[in-house]
């Protein structure tokens, strides 16, 4: 038998070398210039003037209607990510369920969305959900005389979110359930349970990674999402990436855009966070390690 290998082994660190030299130079360093600029002052008529203020966070965490845009954000997060897993998880558990041809046409309609531009999927949902558009039209047809206000709205905006997100949530549900062991499921059969108790006490609990997976990826996008709350939303119903958007290009405040993006940042981190240890403590009849 050959002697057992010690000490500093430089291989793999030179394989990591070059993505660890494109994350380093440009996201991190980046990231850091952009963490001290939202701490630099700002001045109309002067610009940018790199001297030391809390100013930036402070003028957020005062002004309500900042607060509003934040709990906005994080509720329609919540609420496409919710929305994707009721929807997702039927797909994801048929999709595991069949096989051959069928199965490849189906995960080519679930990978669909992924294959056309989010301008264009998000437009597409404008002609849907305008005062003119299918499903007003459709409902005068039917003999509702009103119009349905869906444009511009926190539910077209969320409505628009799960599709273009909802590929994320089935594959991670996917990979999750394939990877349940058949014999658990015919160990629980054989006992005596009945298929809705092995799904909800045996399948449910063991797919449960793929839902936090599925979760904390829907999220994130979501919230940070700019092209399709900027379109089916618009000005009239800000998120927080189009206020740093706004901070930045329009206003030129780039302090203040700054310490925004910074702040949607730690909220989206500590929320995973907290959704995380959450599942890890088994409050759902599965421990994670």
């Amino acid at each position: 038998m050959g002697q057992r290998r010690t000490g500093f082994q430089p291989a793999p660190w030179l394989l990591m070398l070059p993505g660890l030299v494109v994350f380093v130079g440009f996201f991190l360093v980046p990231m850091f210039n952009l963490f001290l600029s939202s701490f630099y002052r700002y001045d109309q008529a002067i610009g940018v003037i790199p001297a030391f203020t809390l100013e930036n966070y402070w003028k957020f965490l005062r002004d309500t209607f900042y607060l509003r845009v934040l709990w906005r954000t994080v509720k329609v997060s919540l609420i496409v990510s919710f929305a994707t897993l009721v929807i997702g998880y039927p797909v994801a558990y048929y999709l595991v369920q069949t096989t051959g041809r069928r199965r490849n046409y189906l995960t080519l309609l679930v990978l669909s969305p992924l294959l056309i531009s989010m301008v264009v999927r998000t437009y597409g949902w404008v002609i849907i959900l305008s005062n003119n558009g299918v499903i007003n039209t459709a409902l005068r047809a039917l003999g509702y005389r009103g119009t349905l206000k869906l444009l511009y709205t926190e539910l077209g905006m969320e409505i628009g979110l799960t599709h273009i997100f909802l590929s994320f949530m089935v594959l991670s549900i996917v990979g999750s359930l394939e990877r349940i062991d058949s014999a658990v499921i015919r160990a629980a059969q054989s006992l005596g349970a009945p298929p809705l108790a092995t799904f909800a006490r045996v399948i449910v609990p063991l797919s449960l990674p793929g839902v936090l997976a599925g979760s904390v990826i829907v999220f994130s996008l979501a919230s940070s999402a700019f092209v399709t709350p900027s379109i089916l939303g618009g000005p009239q119903v800000r998120v927080m990436s189009y206020l740093t958007y706004e901070q930045d290009l329009i206003l030129l405040n780039w302090p203040h855009g700054a310490a925004i993006a910074f702040i949607l940042i730690g909220m989206t981190a500590t929320l995973l966070v907290l959704y995380s240890r959450l599942l890890e403590r088994g409050r759902f009849g599965v421990v994670f390690k």
